[in-house]
């Protein structure tokens, strides 16, 4: 089955497998300390001193190892966090919008609210692979990151950064666009679509599996 964000054009298509988060390295249950059954005390022999048992020694059960890394769809969450790609936004003040149903597709990204004019930041070290306009995401952005496995996609841009254009290296949190509504975007509620995809093997812009950005934007409090 085929993905597409609200933001691209009819025709671009994303596969629309979710990830799901997995937990590894859990550690297996500690084994509980044996306790023997009590056993009736030996008879006094008259004029023998009677046996003194040891003292128990305290059965400790260990304390069981810190979860590993939990990885979502490649990322790992006890790394450093994605950064939240609105300036001054926070997860706090969002909420998870990835599965909802808008019209008859899956909205697949996150909106993140914002006054109009609001930077938009780069969330990783990068580049910028596309610059496109379509009716639907209006001025949009596809950032690909340093091992060019994942694509990040930003919408709804009221106008790019000062110098931006295809093939540019950024770094995380270097300004990429403005919070706008342009596309489909309500007019009167100016705010970043934001997306995550894995790309396929043919690296392709507008192809891959949709990633909810929002666990991993949880760190920006």
């Amino acid at each position: 089955m085929l993905w597409r964000t609200g933001g691209l054009s009819p025709g671009h298509w994303f596969s629309r497998t979710t990830a799901e988060a997995t937990v590894t390295g859990e550690p297996s249950a500690a084994a509980l300390p044996t306790i023997p059954f009590p056993t009736a005390p030996a008879a006094a022999v008259p004029g023998v001193a009677p046996a003194v048992a040891p003292a128990p020694v305290a059965s400790a059960i260990p304390s069981p190892s810190p979860l590993a890394a939990t990885p979502l769809a490649g990322f790992t969450l006890a790394s450093p966090g994605l950064m939240m790609p609105v300036t001054g936004a926070r997860t706090l003040d969002m909420h998870d919008d990835f599965g909802d149903v808008r019209g008859k597709r899956k909205h697949e990204a996150i909106d993140i609210l914002a006054p109009r004019g609001t930077p938009v930041v780069a969330a990783v070290d990068g580049s910028i692979e596309k610059l496109f306009t379509s009716k639907p995401g209006g001025l949009t952005v596809y950032e690909f990151d340093r091992e060019r496995e994942y694509c990040y996609y930003y919408a709804h841009l009221d106008r790019y950064a000062e110098g931006l254009q295809e093939g540019l290296s950024v770094h995380r949190g270097d300004r990429i666009g403005y919070v706008g509504t342009t596309g489909n975007a309500p007019p009167g509620t100016p705010h970043l679509h934001f997306a995550i995809f894995r790309l396929g093997p043919e690296k392709q812009w507008w192809v891959g599996t949709p990633v909810n950005p929002y666990p991993l934007l949880l760190g920006n409090r």
